[in-house]
């Protein structure tokens, strides 16, 4: 599976992903312009020493990705979209997509895709949930309902737990 984030702002937020990538196995696509540099501090320090598990991939544009990427099923997920994360069927193969953290989406985009548009549900008044925790929430749906495939049945801290270390 593939996490898109168009025109990322905030570094801390894209090493947090950076990280959930490497964890999870899905590859990270940063669509320009970002809001920081790749060397910033920042990111680094949020994604600590997991940089060399992720496979980054950098586009100009979006329409690049659309283009690289023809024949997979994007989703894309914004607050003002019709329906539910957990009403989709995600494939290993799909593009899941978020915006900037300060506009999401450009709304010309989701126009265009409107019925590949899913939404985390919200009360009525919250604007938003943090950037990488909504990519966590879509992610971590995805890999469930293909059984968490290739990942690990229980890492070495709990193994430790079990056998009293």
């Amino acid at each position: 599976m593939h996490i898109v984030l168009i025109e990322p702002e905030i570094p801390g937020n894209t090493g947090n992903i950076a990280r959930l990538c490497a964890a999870v196995g899905m590859e990270l696509h940063l669509v320009k312009p970002l809001g920081f540099s790749t060397d910033d501090k920042y990111l680094k320090r949020a994604g600590l020493d997991y940089w060399h598990l992720v496979r980054v991939h950098y586009h100009e544009n979006f329409d690049e990705v659309l283009a690289m990427y023809h024949g997979h099923r994007f989703f894309y997920c914004s607050t003002k979209a019709p329906r539910s994360y957990s009403e989709a069927v995600f494939g290993p193969d799909d593009m899941l997509v978020f915006g900037k953290e300060s506009a999401g989406i450009p709304e010309s985009i989701l126009d265009e895709h409107w019925d590949s548009c899913i939404r985390i549900p919200m009360i009525a008044g919250a604007r938003s949930l943090n950037l990488s925790n909504s990519v966590a929430i879509v992610a971590y749906e995805a890999m469930r309902q293909q059984n968490f495939v290739h990942l690990a049945e229980a890492g070495p801290g709990l193994r430790m737990w079990k056998n009293g270390k």
